[in-house]
């Protein structure tokens, strides 16, 4: 992927770090606007605007910081799991006025169309089940997060009370990327979200865009906050900035 920065000094004049931009996909654009919770509880800023701009042109990916050490936040997997996408607007601004020596990799909305439409699938497909066909957009995802060498990925969603899990949690694997139990205790300790670990990778579901990474190799897990589908649960978006920064913290960014 070839990283754009972001020059308006309209915008970036505000923050102290600088911001850079790549399109994983030119096929998954939606107006984000158009989703009035999210529109709703966010502030429409300089930076906010041309994040909504760009989500039209499809998925992107934004890069703060440069570094050796490299990691990856997604959100918006389900389109209609909203408190993780708002809380990414908040961690990204939060992070161009931080002191990071190390560089992160932020997915707003990982497919706006989707989050458009308040809709749990893209083209048909759950992403969160398919990550591991060729193909399919949270595979491209996964695939370009891997191009950038991360060393882990944390995938944000939203799950309603009589869905599964229905409580907030963090998903992890024991095998074969043991690191992903590690860093799901830090954020156990730290925010006190229930651990959900399975032995293996992809067993027993298949798909998602966590355990295709932690059977490449590549330790991530996969964090949840209660909040109906389609709405906001107040509280859900600040727990899910808990979440989202206890991630970072595991690797003292």
């Amino acid at each position: 992927m070839i990283f754009k920065k972001i020059e308006n000094k309209q915008i970036m004049d505000s923050y102290e770090n600088p911001l850079e931009m790549s399109f994983i996909s030119n096929n998954s654009g939606g107006y984000i606007s158009k989703n009035q919770d999210i529109l709703n509880s966010i502030s429409l800023n300089n930076l906010n605007k041309l994040i909504l701009k760009n989500a039209v042109k499809g998925t992107v990916i934004y890069k703060i910081g440069d570094s050796n050490e490299k990691i990856a936040l997604i959100s918006g997997i389900h389109g209609n799991e909203l408190s993780s996408q708002i809380a990414s607007l908040f961690l990204l601004e939060e992070l161009l006025n931080s002191k990071l020596d190390n560089t992160i990799y932020l997915i707003p909305f990982a497919a706006p169309n989707a989050t458009m439409n308040n809709t749990r699938r893209f083209n048909s497909k759950d992403l969160n089940r398919s990550s591991c066909i060729e193909g399919s957009l949270s595979n491209i995802i996964l695939d370009k997060l891997l191009d950038c060498n991360v060393i882990s990925i944390a995938d944000f969603h939203t799950t309603g009370r009589n869905s599964n899990p229905g409580i907030e949690s963090i998903f992890c694997s024991r095998k074969p990327s043991p690191k992903s139990c590690e860093i799901a205790e830090y954020i156990n300790e730290h925010v006190g979200s229930k651990i959900i670990e399975h032995e293996k990778a992809g067993f027993p579901f298949k798909g998602a865009v966590e355990d295709e990474s932690n059977l490449r190799g590549i330790p991530a897990i996969t964090c949840e906050v209660l909040s109906p589908f389609g709405s906001l649960k107040k509280g859900s978006v600040e727990r899910s900035l808990l979440q989202m920064k206890s991630f970072i913290s595991y690797f003292n960014y």
